[in-house]
């Protein structure tokens, strides 16, 4: 059974839980998604988002 989940979805989910559990502040989750923001209009969002396909892609080929 193959599972797909966004990217998105499983780092809201994270950023969720670390809010709820392990003390993040939701300041701190909104400074966090603004560098993301401004990171992804960035010269280096080519790379990062390179970077994230290969390593999903080397994920997505673990056999169980």
């Amino acid at each position: 059974m193959a599972l797909s989940i966004s990217a998105v979805v499983l780092l809201a989910i994270i950023v969720f839980l670390l809010v709820r559990k392990a003390g993040l502040k939701a300041g701190h989750a909104v400074v966090c998604m603004l560098l993301g923001f401004y990171i992804a209009s960035s010269s280096i969002a080519p790379t990062i988002s390179e970077l994230t396909t290969n390593v999903a892609g080397m994920i997505g080929g673990i056999k169980f």
